[in-house]
């Protein structure tokens, strides 16, 4: 018997005319894959991985040639100079922390170009929170550059913006992040770091990746982008990796990243991996097909969620650049009805019932169903948000793709 025969009959008819539907954006889905599998099979050939590169080292971390050759592999693979691939990242938000304190010194300046930066960025930068450790107790002076109520750029204004403010270094964040705006594909970034560079050829460019990796064939670093990050918990570590963060660009920038990262004197040579490296090293192996089942899954889930007359951006049908399905469901009882049903079909914590709460680095109360082997991992499936207009909430991941099927139908069950 198929599980689809446990559902509604509107579901049990429903599913098989989604699934005829989006065959056409599956099939580039997998030509993705594909060809981004090649490409980190060739890095790992390139850079001649050892079974004694999955061992990891301990204390100060000297001498780790698994370490040394994961750098290298993500140097490879994102086409840049150096990398820093660490354990001690302990989030997202951390990556980009260290990032950002690695190219500015205080008293420069930085510009956001894709609007209000992600909310426990705004902690970082000191726009929000008590503004301790932040980029603004250390002198650094930050502005965004709003965007159009259809989420694009204003490029008039920015011109002005960039003359005016001359900034040192500029942030764009791929992902929509909590904010219903499109995200940036590939070929938009490329086109706002051409039109910067033409007014501020020295300018840096920091690309937030996160969410980001493996979902196009090509990546912000191999478009202009001098330093990129992104979190490990991911879709680079394809749900095996237990923590970490990467940072890929310029020799230079990478090794002041790795100075905050660690101290004056040690940066990049110094750090154990422990028992992380084996987990990071496949995760990287695995990540072209499990950011692959992840879009999938977003474009099945959008198609459905669209036919039972949910709002969703993007439709089934638009560009992928990232993984995230934004629902918008109008008010805060239904985006926790949403995230419960969600929870109730994880394999980890079904039994659980999510509440909204406070987290570290938000300002709103945040429900989040996340039923993941990996804690707080977004390349497994879950959904969060914000309780906040326009109450929108965010669905991410899956391990894989017939998982999300199978979950989200039966979440579309529980709350029609």
């Amino acid at each position: 018997m198929s599980w689809i025969t446990t559902l509604p009959q509107r579901l049990q008819d429903l599913i098989p005319q989604v699934d005829q539907q989006i065959q056409p954006q599956l099939a580039i889905i997998d030509q993705r894959i594909d060809d981004n599998q090649a490409k980190v099979l060739q890095a790992f050939q390139d850079q001649q991985l050892a079974e004694t590169h999955l061992n990891g080292t301990t204390g100060y971390g000297n001498n780790d040639l698994g370490r040394e050759v994961l750098d290298a592999m993500y140097a490879q693979i994102f086409k840049t100079e150096a990398a820093l691939v660490r354990p001690q990242f302990v989030s997202g938000t951390h990556t980009l922390a260290v990032g950002l304190f690695g190219c500015l010194l205080p008293g420069q300046k930085l510009l956001y170009l894709t609007g209000k930066p992600y909310d426990t960025m705004q902690q970082v930068i000191g726009i929000a929170g008590d503004g301790r450790g932040s980029l603004k107790e250390y002198g650094v002076k930050f502005r965004y550059q709003p965007l159009t109520d259809a989420g694009t750029v204003d490029f008039d204004h920015l011109t002005a913006t960039l003359q005016e403010f001359a900034p040192d270094v500029v942030a764009i964040q791929r992902s929509r992040g909590y904010d219903p705006r499109p995200s940036f594909t590939v070929q938009q970034i490329a086109q706002l770091i051409a039109f910067v560079r033409q007014i501020l050829p020295n300018v840096i460019v920091f690309v937030d990746n996160c969410y980001g990796e493996f979902a196009e064939t090509q990546e912000p670093t191999e478009v202009g982008a001098d330093l990129m990050g992104g979190s490990l918990i991911k879709n680079a570590g394809a749900g095996l990796a237990l923590t970490g963060g990467y940072l890929v660009g310029r020799q230079d920038l990478i090794e002041r990243a790795a100075i905050h990262l660690t101290a004056p004197g040690i940066g990049s040579d110094g750090g154990a991996t422990g028992s992380n490296l084996r987990a990071m090293i496949e995760g990287l192996f695995l990540a072209p097909q499990v950011t692959g089942n992840a879009i999938k899954g977003a474009i099945f889930a959008a198609a459905l969620l669209d036919q039972l007359g949910f709002q969703v951006t993007p439709q089934w049908d638009e560009p992928r650049t990232d993984l995230i399905q934004t629902i918008l469901l109008g008010s805060p009882e239904k985006m926790v009805q949403f995230a419960r049903a969600i929870q109730k079909y994880s394999p980890v914590d079904s039994f659980v019932t999510p509440e909204p709460s406070m987290m570290d680095g938000y300002v709103d109360p945040i429900i989040m169903a996340a039923g993941t082997f990996v804690q707080g991992s977004t390349i497994e499936l879950s959904a969060d948000g914000p309780l906040r207009p326009p109450y929108a909430l965010y669905l991410q991941g899956g391990l894989s793709y017939a998982h999300v099927r199978i979950a989200l139908a039966h979440a579309c069950a529980e709350i029609l």
